[in-house]
């Protein structure tokens, strides 16, 4: 079954671009030109990613990150590439930022890159956890964790090798992507505030392991 993209960009140039590299490389793909039109869209149906422009003429992309809350990888284009924009979109919910002008092959190559990363299988370890609603949340002993979206991958990325050692490397590749101004100590603190959560539902548990100079594994 075809990966179906939708499309954000006012931009009919860009669109067309776009729309000739994606189809080429066989996705589907579902354009719009307007917010409003998208947003019609995404209540149709969710397609398996988006990429969104952020200046449209009724809006702003990122809006969209925030109401998808994680369901779907996304893929924001912008021409303002300075720092605070690009991490302001990263933490509104973006998987991966690419600043216009940008090639289409490297684009090409990042939507593939966030499917493999949102259809990795991802097992029920044998911990208390499950995981539903098509990946996007995850219960600990019953409890539904309300978590932030890179909570949610570090969890997922965990759970998806429970006795192996994820290196922190790994984690901030698997999670954060193409995030340049992400480190270790990111990933250190996001593993800070995910234990606290599962120690609020159960204090006695902490099934997160820390491996020392190594990286972290589930018990």
């Amino acid at each position: 079954m075809l990966a179906e993209l939708l499309l954000l960009e006012d931009d009919p140039a860009i669109a067309q671009t776009l729309r000739f590299a994606l189809e080429r490389e066989g996705f589907a793909l579902r354009h719009c030109a307007w917010l409003h039109e998208a947003r019609a869209a995404l209540a149709e149906r969710l397609p398996d990613l988006l990429i969104l422009d952020v200046g449209l003429p009724d809006g702003n992309g990122l809006d969209l990150c925030r109401e998808l809350q994680g369901r779907r990888p996304v893929l924001v284009l912008s021409a303002r590439g300075e720092e605070f924009d690009r991490v302001l979109g990263l933490e509104l919910g973006a998987d991966d930022y690419m600043v216009k002008p940008f090639s289409p092959r490297e684009l090409v190559a990042r939507v593939r890159a966030l499917l493999r990363r949102a259809n990795a299988p991802v097992p029920v370890a044998q911990t208390g956890f499950v995981i539903e609603a098509e990946g996007s949340r995850i219960r600990f002993h019953g409890s539904l964790l309300e978590l932030t979206r890179r909570e949610l991958g570090l969890l997922k990325c965990l759970l998806a090798a429970p006795a192996r050692i994820h290196s922190r490397e790994v984690l901030l590749d698997a999670v954060w992507g193409q995030d340049a101004d992400s480190t270790d100590r990111t990933v250190d603190t996001h593993i800070k505030t995910l234990r606290a959560k599962l120690r609020a539902v159960r204090p006695e548990s902490d099934p997160i392991r820390t491996h020392r100079g190594l990286g972290y594994s589930l018990e």
